[in-house]
């Protein structure tokens, strides 16, 4: 099976800004003061190390906001 890497991460409208994603990939995902759900600015860099984490915070967001796009970089 070929792994193809996170090319793009983001946030579709609707988050409820539960944190849930902040708490499991801290490096990627920021949610202060009870705000939407944004990007850390040095997210990109995580994107290879910790991919299993970001789809694992996308497959656990309540209301599938966060999105993946994947391909060559």
């Amino acid at each position: 099976m070929t792994y193809t890497p996170i090319k793009k991460v983001w946030i579709e409208e609707g988050c409820i800004s539960c944190k849930l994603c902040s708490d499991i990939v801290p490096q990627v995902f920021l949610v202060e003061d009870d705000r939407d759900c944004v990007l850390q600015p040095e997210a990109t860099r995580h994107f290879l190390p910790l991919a299993e984490e970001i789809e694992q915070a996308a497959e656990d967001c309540p209301v599938e906001v966060i999105q993946i796009e994947r391909g060559a970089e």
